[in-house]
């Protein structure tokens, strides 16, 4: 079976396993229930398919999917925006997904770079194409005591580097979000063979990785709440937002945003000084 038809069956039988039919709105069929939540049959009739179009959709074996099966499902599953959006790759003909030769290395976008200065108060970090650091400014390595040089990967020091968990109080709902919008990006770029190593090197090294990815979660740069632990400042709490640029969507601006008046906002001038100064190498520079 083509992986992409795979990855479309799993993640719809995924969805239709987390659905009951009180949640769907519908009357259970007759007979024993072997699945935890829908039936193909009842997703069948909630999506308006024939049983044997659905099986064939589940099992890999339909290879032309119209964009009104993409919605009926999505509107049968209960599919939140990302989740529709994942669906719809997934379901894309693979004529549209054509191989471009060999990839050019990505530069930061200038205008997201003069933005990354202007807000110097507060840690900032450009992610590329798989989490690739494009550029980050000296607060952000202080706060999470990693160099985060560019050309290095964000995610292989999330999962891979012991120290993120230590830094990260909260490493375990960061962690899932971000093996998410690695899943998206994977149904975005079903070839990127760089990005299915990744993947595989992460679910090979960490096994919260590859318990993540078997449950088919989607993310898409959601904002999420990153609580740290610092030796020196102590605990400090951040918002974290990303901004996507209209001149490339691969890059991604990720802002650690505080409360004002928060213990945080207030600790973050001095980590600038020390990180400015060099104050914080040893923890900043550990490689």
């Amino acid at each position: 079976m083509p992986a992409d038809r795979s990855a479309l069956g799993a993640f719809l039988r995924s969805r239709r396993d987390r659905l009951t039919p009180a949640q769907a709105g519908i009357r259970a069929f007759p007979g024993p229930r072997r699945v935890p939540g829908l039936r193909k049959e009842e997703l069948a009739v909630l999506a308006g398919l024939s049983p044997d179009h659905y099986s064939r959709l589940e099992q890999g074996r339909q290879h032309t999917v119209t964009d009104e099966v993409v919605e009926a499902l999505s509107r049968a599953l209960q599919l939140d925006d990302v989740e529709r959006a994942h669906l719809r790759d997934l379901a894309a003909p693979s004529s549209r997904r054509r191989w471009a030769g060999p990839e050019a290395a990505q530069r930061p976008d200038p205008g997201m770079l003069r933005l990354m200065t202007s807000l110097d108060h507060v840690p900032v970090l450009l992610l590329g194409r798989r989490s690739e650091v494009l550029a980050r400014n000296d607060l952000l390595a202080a706060v999470l005591g990693a160099p985060m040089q560019p050309g290095t990967s964000f995610v292989r020091w999330l999962f891979l580097d012991p120290a993120a968990r230590e830094r990260i109080v909260n490493w375990g709902d960061f962690a899932a979000a971000s093996v998410g919008a690695l899943r998206y990006e994977v149904g975005r770029r079903p070839d990127d063979r760089r990005l299915a190593e990744l993947v595989d090197e992460l679910r090979a090294g960490d096994p919260d990785v590859a318990h993540w990815w078997d449950d088919q979660r989607v993310t898409f740069r959601t904002s999420v709440s990153k609580h740290l632990a610092h030796p020196v400042a102590g605990p400090l709490q951040f918002g974290i937002e990303s901004v996507v640029g209209p001149h490339d969507p691969e890059q991604r601006l990720v802002v650690y945003t505080v409360e004002p008046g928060s213990v945080t906002e207030q600790a973050l001038p001095l980590l600038r000084s020390w990180a400015a100064e060099g104050s914080v190498s040893a923890d900043a520079a550990r490689p």
